[in-house]
């Protein structure tokens, strides 16, 4: 009989015991950061690696680029039966897909900046098909 109250006063221990003990829980916080109006509903989203652009697929075949400041920078349309889009891991590749078609297209990607010059010194003429900039005064 004793063994019988032992074993009920120890199973009420450690019932006690779970019902009280809190879960360890950790936070989330969150910021809205931007957020992109889109011409047509959005099917995927992929970032570069460094998080220096946005590629966002909508649902008619466009792919818009987003800046990290949530600036739209380019539009490339792919077609309409176009499903996901992958970037690879140095942010130097997209994958295209498409279960309709049957197809993965490999797109090579290449950023470029434009570099405004209008108040820089130049030697030649203004209207020159192409620009060299010289930065001479890097310490």
């Amino acid at each position: 009989m004793k063994l019988n109250h032992l074993k009920f006063l120890f199973l009420s221990i450690i019932v006690v015991f779970f019902a009280t003990a809190t879960t360890p829980f950790a936070g989330v916080n969150m910021d809205l950061q931007h957020k992109l109006t889109m011409d047509n509903p959005p099917l995927d989203v992929v970032a570069t690696p460094d998080g220096k652009y946005i590629f966002v697929l909508t649902d008619k075949g466009n792919i818009s680029v987003f800046d990290q400041n949530g600036v739209l920078q380019n539009k490339i349309h792919v077609g309409d039966q176009v499903d996901q889009i992958k970037m690879d891991p140095q942010g130097s590749r997209l994958f295209v897909t498409s279960r309709s078609e049957k197809t993965l297209r490999i797109l090579a990607l290449d950023f470029f900046v434009e570099i405004d010059t209008a108040d820089s010194p130049t030697k030649g003429p203004r209207n020159a098909p192409v620009v060299l900039a010289v930065f001479s005064d890097f310490q």
